[in-house]
This record gives C-alpha cells, structure tokens and sequence, in this order.
C-alpha cells in the first residue's frame, strides 16, 4: 500500500514521463527560484528531487513577477531520442517555451521561445516523427462567456522551436460547450490502440476542477468526449465527508510494462472550506479502462488517502515527514527556494567552520516587489514546526531577522528579533492587506537582551492557527503569541496556486 499524496505540499500541476524501468516528474514554482523542480522515481511511489529546470539567472526574467500569480505555470516533460523535454509557460515574464537536456538532473538548455499563444503547451510526438504542440488558448471568434477557452493542435520544428503549418482546434470550451465549461487547460495527447487520446483539465483549478477525457482515429482531430466525463473530480461530492480532498485535476498518465496504466494529478487537502496552506499537492492513482476508455476514479467516488501501489520494486525516496539542515554541506539543498530572480549579488552564504547559514538583512520588504532576503522550505503537512537558532544584533530601527511564513506578496507571519522603542525584542508581525505595514501589524513582543546572545524560536501551525514561541540556551520555551489565526495565507485566499513556504528572513535598513 502507499499514502497519498506522493508529493506533500507545494508541488502542483505535475506532468510525468517514463525511461525504461525510470520515472520523472515535473511542477510548478510561479515566481519561486530555482523553478520546475525535477523528481525521479522507479515505482512511483517514492521520489527524490534530483535538480531544476530552471536555476541560473537569465533563463527567464521574474524579477517583476507577482510571487504566485505570475511565473512558471504547468510544465510538461516528454522524452525523444535520448532528449529531456520540458514545455512551460512563463506567464506575464515571456510567454510560452521549451527547455531540454540529456540528464534530467541537469543542466537544462536556456529557453527556446515558441510563437504561440496562450498557455500550458505539452509536446506529443507521433509514429512518423512528427512533434505537435498542444496548448490552451481563446477560442475561435469572441469568448461566449467568462472562462472560454480552447485547446489547439500544431505542428512543432523540435531543432528550431518553429511552429508549422496550420493551428487546429481540438476542443472547444469543453466536454458540452451549452453548459458553458470553462477553463480547458493542462492538455495531454496519448496513442493507444489505434486512438488518439486527449486528457484535459476543465473547472478552474477550486472546487469544479476535474479531468476530462476525449478520442480521435488522428491527431487533429475530430475529438469525441468520453461517454463518462469528467473522468476525475470531487466536485459533486458531500462537503462534510472525512479526510477531504478537493479541487482534483491536471492530470498526466503513464503506462507500465504490465499495461497498466496511472494518472498524477494535483489535488488539495482543506482544513475549512477551500483552505489549505499546503497548496495543491501531487497525487498518484490507478487508471481503469471501460470499453477503450480511461477513467481515474468514478462518478462520486472520494479520493482514497491509501492506495494499493504499482506492481514495481519498492525504489528509495524523501522522507517527508522531517527535515533538518545544519548547513554543513557547504551548499544549500537543492529544495530551498528564494523569492524571484537570484540577486546579482549574493546576499547569503554557509559557515562549514560554524554550521551556520549567514544572511544579510535586505531593503526589499517581503509585501514587495522586489527581492526579500528570504529562503524558504515548503510546508509539507497540516501540522508543521520549524526551530532555528538565530544570533542577530539589529542596529537601529527597521531592521531585523528571523522566521517568515510566506504564502505571497501580502499574505505572510514572521517573527524574530528587531528593535522597538530603542530596545531590542523579539516580535511577531502579522501581514494580510495590502494597506498593512510593509512588515505587517506587530500583534507580539517581548524585550530580549540582545546582543550576540543566540535564541531559539519555533513557528508551529497546525491547519489555520499558529503559535510563536522562544527560548535562550537550553532553557523552557516561552510562548510569544497563541493561537494566530493565519487562515488568510491560505490558498483559497492567496492567489490560489501555492503554498507556505517558511525559512530564514532578514529585513530592513536601519536609520
């Protein structure tokens, strides 16, 4: 058996690809860096994060990115001819490209820029050789209604990144264009028995998203929708029922050496209504075939959390459930991730002699544009504590250091050391409204002598509610502030697509 979802957290929009007896699979960032995180596995179940597709500065520009509305959405990664192939949209920062490589680890080649519109372009590669783009776009003519959008087909110079002859449209709206579907996106196309099959995403990415399913004897087309569609969702089921999933969708499909076949797909995991401070997370499920047709999971049937798993060799992969860093490697881990484009100047650096991470405080606020001296880790669970010892000697005020929960722009917590009234504190600012202060509100505060005399402190959350707490040397924890609502980071209130990312964060300029 194995638990759902695969992979925890922030890790949405996941497209998977097999090479022999190995398995790779690719997610979102938006405006995170490095992006397109690259995942291997040989049973499906465990992952490892071997590298990113996107980690040198100048690949794409999202220095002017809103952290989690803009970026790198929905990548797709294919494999021809001993080449790695990723299609990704940077939205709002260049538009629709691809990048390849030899060793999916890395390095990848810079972007090839492909003149085509809209978003979520996948590859597919016929028998003939023939590579085809396929992508979410506008309809033809003017959009019927909010959320009209089409899927089309062209063909796709791979040496050149040149598209070629004519653009057709596959899909029009969705499943039943009377019914007003919206948002078709995230297309896959898979040959099989004599068919061509296109999966896609329709619902927007809350409560109606879903997977849909459609078949052609060609490539271009005309698709017919399956006989039982969505053939993925949690839309119509109870809102009361136990362990929720919700918003299931974006699917991918593999197929194993017995013929079986299995979907990754996002999903999400709410502690009220549509909340989640995970984001959409990575799930793995069997696909049943019905007459030709592929379905994930019936009409009204509830993701289930325990799954038998594929028929493979159990593989090795991430223990999710702690993480711990001293910063003895002498480089970061490769999950660390830092907010847009890496300054031309780097602004930390690792003390192998004192196993210390060393960070400069930054002008950038973190409600900003600009580059917040933050690294971050993802939240991986419903209930989560992060502990780090921090030494920090703010000079003046408006300067200060320590722990930040980040889910966007204006929607975080931190808490840390600063001076207030001429003395030193530690405190806890809370930022949900753009009219906030750009640190966010002080709700906490305590005097803390200061200094180079080291602290402890521990964010703990556990579903919407947080609490801060701090210590000197080995002494008891002292709690600086109790029961936090912080349900306003959730996705449902943040942009949607991610989630909390806490780490490290040092802010201001002192007067």
């Amino acid at each position: 058996m194995f638990r759902n979802p695969v992979l925890p957290g922030f890790y949405p929009d996941p497209s998977i690809v097999r090479v022999g007896k190995d398995f790779y699979l690719v997610t979102s960032t938006f405006g995170w860096f490095p992006g397109l995180p690259i995942f291997h596995s040989t049973d499906l179940v465990n992952w490892k994060l071997i590298g990113h597709a996107i980690d040198r500065p100048g690949m794409v520009d999202l220095g002017h990115s809103r952290l989690v509305a803009d970026g790198l959405y929905a990548p797709a990664i294919d494999y021809r001819n001993g080449l790695f192939v990723i299609f990704n949209t940077c939205v709002r920062c260049g538009g629709n490209f691809f990048v390849t490589a030899r060793d999916p680890a890395g390095p990848w080649s810079d972007p090839i820029w492909v003149d085509i519109g809209g978003i979520d372009p996948s590859l597919f590669v016929d028998e003939d050789g023939q590579a085809w783009v396929i992508n979410n776009d506008a309809p033809p003519g003017d959009p019927l209604y909010e959320g009209h959008r089409a899927i089309w087909i062209q063909p796709i110079d791979l040496a050149s990144g040149e598209v070629t002859g004519e653009r057709t449209l596959l899909v029009n709206g969705g499943t039943d264009l009377s019914t007003q579907p919206v948002w078709a996106e995230g297309p896959h196309i898979y040959r099989m028995g004599g068919w061509y099959y296109l999966s896609v995403a329709e619902g927007g990415t809350m409560d109606q998203h879903s997977q849909t399913i459609y078949r052609s004897r060609s490539v271009t087309g005309p698709y017919e929708p399956g006989p039982v569609n969505p053939t993925l969702t949690q839309r119509d089921l109870p809102a009361d029922r136990a362990d929720r999933v919700e918003a299931t969708g974006h699917a991918d499909m593999v197929r194993l050496d017995d013929g079986s076949w299995w979907a990754t797909f996002l999903a999400m995991r709410p502690f009220t209504g549509m909340s989640t401070l995970l984001g959409r997370e990575s799930w793995l499920l069997p696909v049943e075939w019905t007459d030709g047709w592929p379905r994930v999971l019936a009409p009204g049937e509830p993701v289930p959390l325990i799954s038998t798993r594929p028929d493979l060799p159990e593989g090795a992969g991430t223990d999710w459930s702690r993480i711990t860093d001293d910063f003895s490697n002498g480089k970061l881990a490769q999950d660390w991730l830092e907010v847009r484009n890496p300054a031309p100047v780097q602004w930390y650096a690792l003390d192998r002699s004192a196993n210390a991470l060393l960070l400069v405080p930054g002008a950038d606020a973190a409600s900003g544009p600009g580059k917040p001296h933050f690294l971050g880790r993802r939240m991986r669970h419903p209930a989560a504590r992060w502990t780090t010892r921090l030494t920090f000697a703010p000079s003046g005020k408006g300067e200060g250091a320590g722990l930040l929960a980040m889910a966007n722009e204006e929607n975080f917590l931190l808490a840390g050391i600063e001076m207030l009234d001429g003395e030193t504190q530690i405190v806890v600012r809370r930022h949900d409204l753009a009219s906030d202060p750009e640190e966010g509100v002080l709700i906490a505060s305590s005097p803390f002598a200061g200094g180079n005399t080291p602290v402890d402190l521990r964010l703990t959350i556990r579903d919407g509610v947080a609490d801060i707490d701090w210590r000197v040397g080995e002494g008891g924890w002292r709690t600086l502030a109790h029961a936090i609502n912080i349900e306003h980071m959730a996705s449902a209130h943040s942009d949607l697509f991610a989630g909390v990312v806490a780490g490290p964060y040092g802010w201001g300029a002192a007067d």
